[in-house]
């Protein structure tokens, strides 16, 4: 009878599944260390750019705190501004206003004349100033008169000044608002 050994088959076979399941497992070790090399690469990536992001970010934070003391002085501007033209409103609003009365003396005034000192006391208005001539006061006294503003324009004292070497005249007036 013959014998044959089918032992050696199978080990050969055995070993010929072995040498493939290590090089299955070398691949597979490979691949997976592949994958791993990608990921820790995208990773960084991702890292470097959000890094990049908060510096950017950072940056911006620290250039909008410097403008911080220049938003709050313009706000401080804003709130001035804001408080005059409420008070300036206030005062075109009010009937026979002093805004009004100002504008009408502004208007009435030669070029030539000088204003020191409005005096307002109820509806009395009393005007000190200094002009280059009596025609000047004359003018202003006239123009005041015109007005529909004023009433009794009355010249209280002129005399005659020195401001350095130029000589003018010193006045003072009274007269009466109007309410309109």
């Amino acid at each position: 009878m013959i014998k044959i050994n089918l032992l050696l088959a199978r080990k050969q076979k055995k070993k010929v599944g072995v040498k493939i399941e290590f090089v299955i497992l070398a691949l597979s070790i490979i691949i997976l260390m592949a994958i791993f090399v990608l990921l820790q690469w995208r990773l960084n990536g991702r890292r470097d750019d959000l890094l990049a992001r908060i510096t950017d970010t950072k940056n911006q934070v620290a250039h909008y705190k410097s403008l911080i003391p220049e938003v709050n002085h313009y706000k401080q501007l804003q709130k001035s501004h804001q408080t005059r033209l409420n008070e300036l409103n206030r005062l075109r609003k009010e009937k026979g206003g002093a805004a009004r009365v100002l504008d009408e003396i502004s208007m009435g005034k030669p070029e030539k004349v000088q204003l020191e000192l409005l005096k307002k006391d109820g509806t009395k208005l009393a005007i000190s100033g200094v002009a280059l001539d009596d025609e000047t006061v004359a003018n202003f006294m006239t123009n005041l008169r015109k007005s529909r503003f004023f009433k009794s324009v009355d010249l209280i004292v002129t005399e005659q000044t020195a401001i350095g070497s130029m000589k003018v005249k010193k006045f003072s007036l009274s007269c009466e608002i109007l309410s309109q």
